[in-house]
């Protein structure tokens, strides 16, 4: 059986020092104020939570501590000093014994950026990926993620389709099989159902784990899909 060098990232807190000012922002989020020490899955790990729980805040911090740009793409990809928060600075990471050969922060917002930005290199890059539909261009750049490498994607249903999303479901167990491991801020309830995958509740009372029936996204969805034409007469019900 071939040895395997994952986790590339083994434990994420923040560092215990007394200067840091809780009341600000984001350290007065709870899920950051509380974090306590974030083990990740050596395969997937999902990071889950309402608008503004901190998942992706803690996320794009992870990206920064490694080295990666806040605004998304690979090590290559440097578009100057991006706007984010100071959590970064205040992460202490603890790595496998082996560095991942490959990194990139997949972020939906900002990929259109990323995309503007490589364009502007030099060519030999192949064809823009502004010739294609924004799912389509998410899904060639997770195709062209290497074996060996660490990937963390921020909520990146944004930009895909319900099919889109089974195409990268199959991408990312593929990558996992070529030792690579992933931490996803995700809503959907498609991504989530990864076999095996830690999913990481982030909410007023910390960070804890949780299982896929028991978040709410799977909750909701299904009783959404079971009961709609119930659902729906109570939501657009006249007062």
């Amino acid at each position: 059986m071939a040895f395997s060098a994952k986790p590339y990232l083994r434990e994420i807190s923040i560092t215990d020092d007394a200067g840091i000012d809780f009341d600000s922002y984001p350290f007065n989020i709870p899920a950051v104020r509380d974090m306590g020490v974030i083990e990740p899955h050596a395969d997937v790990t999902f990071f889950v939570g309402e608008n503004g729980a901190g998942k992706s805040t803690v996320l794009e911090a992870i990206a920064v501590a490694i080295g990666l740009s806040g605004e998304g793409g690979s090590r290559s990809v440097s578009r100057g000093q991006q706007k984010v928060s100071p959590l970064h600075d205040c992460l202490k990471l603890v790595k496998g014994f082996r560095k991942p050969a490959w990194s990139y922060f997949l972020r939906a917002e900002s990929l259109f950026n990323v995309f503007t930005y490589l364009d502007e290199l030099p060519p030999g890059g192949g064809p823009s990926k502004h010739l294609r539909s924004h799912g389509e261009a998410f899904i060639d750049v997770m195709l062209e993620f290497s074996a060996g490498g660490l990937y963390l994607l921020d909520e990146p249903e944004a930009a895909l389709s319900p099919n889109r999303q089974l195409a990268a479901l199959s991408a990312i167990d593929q990558l996992v099989k070529q030792d690579c491991q992933f931490i996803i801020a995700t809503h959907s309830p498609i991504l989530l159902s990864y076999p095996n995958a830690k999913i990481l509740q982030f909410d007023g009372s910390g960070i804890t784990e949780v299982a896929y029936e028991d978040t709410e996204h799977f909750a909701v969805t299904r009783d959404f899909l079971n009961h709609y034409p119930r659902r729906l007469q109570q939501l657009l019900a006249d007062d």
